[in-house]
């Protein structure tokens, strides 16, 4: 797609719309819709005998910003018509054939970080790969990002580091890598979660003297994910208690398997205290990176991601970001989100003004009237007005909720299979311990087939938080909880994104629904809801029960219920209620924030700051 750009300054490369390829005009023959290579968006609405606004309103959601007189390519067009109904003709051989000699570079899918197809003939050049340092804690990223900066420095290439706020850009001979300064694999999330995919390859940072933490667990399974290549980056390797071999072993048990032991992951050993190993990991990612075959077009209009934003006492909403194609300007119109304005200025991470920012290039734009959310996908415009109409269309967009976003869902996901959408079934799986876990992905793996093949993208003991239900909104996963819990947090996040979570204390209820879901058998009623939370303060002794003290911390308790007792996180017993008084008398239903008698079986141990999860009766059994 191209844009159209009117500025006072001498004239850049032309970006008016590709007009329709002559040889191919677009018509509709026997009910078959031939398009051409290009077509001008109120040409193919005039074709399809629709508004033209029931064409830019799908290119809109699809992540595509196109006026009426704008054009887009065959592969777009022809997506929009069929979602209209429309049947598409192939495009005949011809049409390849006189395409120009000179052909245009494509990048394998995991290098992919535009957000719509470059432009038909665009001349695109190789840009620098942009990296995500991701891993535990304590493992030394932020140190491992230092030296890099502090290495590029000595070596002489004063100017080469943009430091700091976001990004960092590091000098290894004629060539440049640009480090994201991202605090961890939940911000890489959050951003893919907004639509953005902003990094081609993601450094995992082992310490040798620890080995694999469950957070590098998590920032693998992140990664990979997103689908970007993995370098492992084993640092602290001058330490006493250094253990190679060991993380080399760990790695291996969570699949990933080294170029030493036979695997295809790169691993690179290095000391952000002394050096060693940093040049190697630079030619590392460099080699990786000619292999992805980064590319960009510099001559279109700009687009690339927010990576931090803030309100500067000075200068009002800043935000710094990357670009990802095109070249961004001072004076163009930019819209991210739902706030759009006009680039009053441009300074390079280092504090330097700069005119324009290229494919690869961190950069502090000013002259937005708001602040606009870090992850947010922004887009140079035609004009100011077309920036307005953007943001206005992204805010309405938000105003009318998440319903359309379609995530995965069990009853839902033998339509996707059926329709050729969901081919691979993407799983989060959470246990409260993790030897269940092994047991749980060999069930899974005995119900996938050639046809549906079960991708579990976590695997991790605990209870379902926050962190997961982002990796399943990014990832369109379902998440499933044996005898765990879902924090309160993950719980208000995952009905707001509209994620599928679901919790079983019988291994093999857990299989049979996930292959009753995929042979279509699954009963679209069965639900199970978490009504309320309440915590214990006091025991009383009762006749045949167990009588809890209780506060409702959150929702409802209902007499009847089920109900789950949790101590320090981890399951201990599943009951019924067989009694709920408040004060002295008994009740239906006790609200969040009183205090109630909860009674329960006498055989259960309940002990004092136990959890009471109240699960509602709206669960019907599977028809089959």
């Amino acid at each position: 797609m191209t844009k159209q750009r009117k500025s006072a300054r001498p004239p850049r490369p032309e970006r008016a719309p590709l007009e329709p390829r002559a040889e191919r005009p677009a018509q509709v023959h026997d009910g078959i819709l031939e398009l051409p290579s290009t077509i001008i968006v109120s040409d193919l609405a005039t074709l399809l005998k629709v508004n033209p606004a029931d064409i830019i309103n799908p290119l809109i959601r699809s992540g595509v910003f196109a006026t009426m007189n704008q054009g887009i390519d065959r592969e777009t067009a022809a997506l929009i018509a069929t979602e209209l109904g429309f049947t598409v003709a192939e495009p005949e051989p011809e049409a390849v054939e006189s395409e120009p000699a000179e052909p245009v570079k494509t990048q394998p899918a995991a290098a992919k970080t535009v957000f719509f197809e470059e432009r038909v003939g665009a001349k695109l050049v190789a840009r620098a790969p942009i990296v995500t340092v991701m891993g535990h804690v304590d493992h030394g990223k932020t140190s491992l990002l230092d030296a890099l900066r502090k290495t590029s420095v000595a070596a002489g290439e004063r100017g080469g580091i943009t430091q700091h706020l976001g990004a960092s850009e590091v000098r290894r001979g004629d060539r440049s890598v640009l480090f994201l300064d991202t605090p961890g694999h939940e911000a890489f999330t959050a951003m893919r979660a907004r639509g953005a995919r902003v990094t081609d390859i993601a450094v995992i940072v082992v310490a040798a003297d620890d080995g694999v933490m469950p957070q590098t667990r998590e920032a693998i399974s992140h990664a990979r994910a997103a689908n970007v290549p993995i370098i492992i980056a084993m640092n602290k390797i001058d330490k006493p208690d250094a253990n190679p071999e060991r993380v080399k072993s760990e790695l291996a048990e969570s699949n990933v398997v080294v170029e030493a032991y036979g695997g295809d992951v790169p691993m690179v050993a290095v000391s952000a205290k002394s050096g060693e190993g940093l040049d190697e990991l630079l030619d590392m990612v460099l080699l990786v990176a000619d292999l992805g075959d980064y590319t960009a077009d510099p001559d279109r209009a700009a687009v690339g991601t927010v990576i931090e934003a803030q309100r500067d006492k000075g200068r009002g909403p800043i935000a710094t970001v990357i670009v990802q194609t095109g070249t961004l300007h001072v004076g163009d119109a930019v819209v991210a989100g739902g706030v759009s304005g006009k680039v009053r200025s441009l300074e390079s991470t280092d504090g330097k003004r700069i005119k324009s920012a290229g494919p690869s290039t961190a950069a502090i734009l000013s002259g937005l009237p708001e602040v606009p959310a870090s992850g947010e996908i922004f887009r140079v415009a035609p004009d100011e007005r077309a920036a307005r109409e953007m943001a206005e269309q992204a805010r309405n967009e938000a105003t009318a909720g998440r319903e359309g976003r379609g995530h995965a869902s069990m009853e839902d996901l033998y339509q996707r299979i059926q329709s050729g959408g969901g081919k691979e079934v993407r799983v989060i799986l959470k246990s409260d311990v993790a030897g269940s876990l092994g047991a749980i992905e060999h069930q899974l793996e005995k119900i996938q087939s050639d046809e549906v093949r079960i991708n579990v993208l976590l695997s991790a003991a605990g209870e379902v938080t926050e962190n997961d239900i982002l990796l399943a909104s990014a990832s369109d996963a379902i998440v499933l909880g044996f005898t765990t819990s879902v924090t309160p947090g993950a719980r208000r996040m995952a009905e707001t994104e509209k994620v599928d979570v679901r919790l079983y204390e019988i291994i093999y209820e857990l299989a049979d629904d996930m292959k009753a879901a995929i042979e279509g058998m699954l009963d679209p009623e069965k639900s199970e809801v978490i009504e309320g939370r309440a915590e214990v303060k006091q025991i009383f002794p009762g006749k045949g029960i167990i009588i809890a003290g209780c506060v409702v911390r959150e929702g409802r308790v209902t007499r009847g219920a089920k109900v789950r007792l949790f101590r320090g996180g981890n399951l201990v017993a599943t009951d019924v209620i067989e009694s709920l008084r408040r004060f002295r008398d008994d009740v239906r239903e006790v609200k969040e924030g009183q205090e109630c008698g909860i009674g329960i079986g006498e055989g259960i141990v309940v002990q004092e700051g136990d959890m009471l999860e109240i699960v509602g009766e709206q669960s019907t059994r599977r028809k089959l």
